[in-house]
């Protein structure tokens, strides 16, 4: 007999036991990690700063000078314009930093013109190949 009551008890705290674990008051309210609003607040600020970077390094390349060193060097501005929108954001973004420090320093004088050259080419060149091995 002992060992019916035994036995019954174990049944039925694994039967309570069940039901409380089972049935969670929470389980309707739990909420996500990142909400929904937050990945579009994400999603627009990506947006946001691609399109920054792509208007940075566009006038960078539209300048009078760099559109002189380009045609000297025989690269199409539209071509590398082009280029240019394949980038990853990374990429960009980086490309983007280098292009705003350049014409910064540039009309600041702290750039001659043949240096201006020199990194107009390196970042066209780099640019290319970027997409080239894309």
């Amino acid at each position: 007999m002992a060992f019916g009551v035994w036995q019954f008890t174990r049944s039925l705290t694994v039967s309570v036991l069940v039901l409380m674990l089972g049935v969670s008051p929470n389980l309707p309210a739990q909420t996500h990690v990142v909400t929904p609003a937050d990945l579009q607040k994400e999603a627009v600020a990506s947006t946001r700063a691609r399109q920054h970077n792509l208007e940075t390094v566009n006038r960078f390349l539209s300048s009078p000078a760099s559109e002189k060193v380009l045609g000297t060097a025989g690269i199409d501005p539209a071509q590398l314009k082009t280029a240019v929108s394949a980038l990853s954001d990374e990429e960009l973004a980086r490309l983007a930093a280098r292009s705003e420090k350049a014409q910064a320093d540039f009309a600041a004088g702290r750039m001659s013109d043949r240096d201006l050259l020199l990194i107009l080419l390196g970042i066209a060149a780099l640019i290319l190949i970027i997409v080239a091995v894309r």
